[in-house]
């Protein structure tokens, strides 16, 4: 099984492809200094594969290089960031304490 992540700009949104066919998304909205993550899903056919994992890894990752701070208003990439302390500090700090993360 091959994955791939791809940040398709024109619909807003971070895709998670396997074996060539679209597997789930995780739609953003940007601000100037900001991303927040809005809505993600696996599609059920590739639900407990950890693609939810690695597209919402893919999608942090790619956001925190490009210089966005995260907001993760979104469950899933909100938990993500909950269990995954690393990505804590790319959370704005006025934006923490809203979203109950550790301050």
């Amino acid at each position: 099984m091959s994955t791939e992540v791809t940040n398709n700009t024109a619909l807003e949104r971070f895709e998670i492809f396997v074996d060539g066919a679209i597997a789930g998304y995780a739609e953003y909205q940007d601000t100037t200094s900001e991303r927040g993550f809005v809505h993600a899903e696996i599609y059920p056919r590739y639900e407990g594969q950890g693609l939810g994992r690695t597209l919402v890894r893919s999608a942090l990752d790619s956001s925190r290089e490009q210089g966005y701070g995260i907001l993760p208003l979104c469950p899933m990439v909100r938990h993500f960031v909950e269990t995954h302390g690393e990505y804590v500090a790319s959370v704005p700090q006025w934006a923490r304490e809203g979203l109950g993360l550790p301050q």
